[in-house]
């Protein structure tokens, strides 16, 4: 029994040591993240919860659904949930059409000149978003770049009003949003082995065939995050399409601009940016739970 007890002591011993030596680790790492965590309580946290408790607030202090009743069934305040859920689709469609082939030419046939079209899809991300707008005000205007175009060639006759429309909002979107799509792509596609391709081809699968079956279906998780890493960028755009849109589209981010600055109606812009947050929120489930990414689990 002596002996018994005398073997157990040194292991009852390391085991204390060990269990202090991993509370004095976890301790050292809580201090390392602590400076993160209160930051992002204090500047995220707060502020939500503030936006979240002020959107139920109506007149002195009263607590009401008011304005979600008014968001969700007022026709007015739903056709602008329309227009930015309308315009978050078409832009991401477009990104699509247009991201893709560049995506794959990136990967499959670019060569020596990828590094020269991955910096020239980078290059304007680097540029404020404020001087890429007007640069497309400067294009669109009645005496700009394009109009002239049009003119010179007698395409024309009369300058044609561009700016202030959906067009001209839709062009400077896609503008600013069609790198994050390609690079999305071309992610997993630089993932794919080209053998499969060959293999198809190979086994009498024309290239449209080989594209369809095997390329394509491999590379959704790209087209998946592309297309809702535009969706959500589109729905939270501001200053594309205060410059360009001139009023011509109504979405919730420059109704709430409108709601800080005009109205003065914090309770209303705040059940506004709460609906915003549910938006993104529900396309992250979207993203986490359908999309087969690696390293993600549903």
């Amino acid at each position: 029994m002596s002996t018994a007890s005398t073997a157990s002591a040194p292991a009852a011993t390391t085991a204390g040591t060990t269990n202090r030596s991993r509370l004095r680790a976890l301790s050292a790492q809580a201090w390392l993240v602590a400076p993160a965590l209160i930051f992002l309580f204090i500047f995220f946290v707060l502020p939500l919860v503030d936006n979240g408790q002020r959107s139920f607030v109506v007149g002195d202090n009263h607590w009401s659904l008011a304005n979600y009743n008014k968001l969700f069934f007022d026709r007015y305040y739903l056709g602008v949930l329309g227009q930015t859920i309308g315009l978050s689709v078409v832009v991401s469609a477009i990104c699509l059409v247009l991201g893709y082939p560049l995506a794959y030419y990136l990967v499959r046939y670019a060569g020596r000149w990828r590094s020269l079209i991955i910096f020239l899809l980078v290059a304007p991300l680097l540029t404020s978003i404020i001087m890429r707008t007007f640069g497309w005000r400067v294009i669109f205007a009645r005496r700009g770049m394009l109009n002239n175009f049009l003119i010179e060639t007698g395409l024309i006759d009369a300058p044609i009003h561009f700016l202030n429309g959906p067009i001209s909002v839709i062009v400077g979107l896609v503008h600013v949003l069609v790198p994050f799509m390609v690079l999305s792509i071309a992610s997993v596609l630089q993932g794919i082995n080209p053998r499969l391709e060959e293999s198809a081809q190979i086994l009498g699968a024309g290239r449209t065939r080989t594209f369809l079956l095997v390329t394509l279906p491999l590379s959704l998780d790209g087209i998946g995050t592309g297309t809702i890493l535009v969706f959500m960028l589109t729905c939270g755009s501001f200053v594309t399409l205060l410059l360009l849109g001139g009023g011509s589209i109504h979405t919730l981010p420059l109704l709430i601009y409108q709601q800080f600055n005009t109205t003065r109606d914090l309770s209303l812009a705040s059940a506004m940016s709460n609906v915003m947050l549910v938006i993104a929120l529900i396309c992250l489930y979207i993203q986490l739970r359908f999309i087969r990414r690696k390293g993600v689990k549903g």
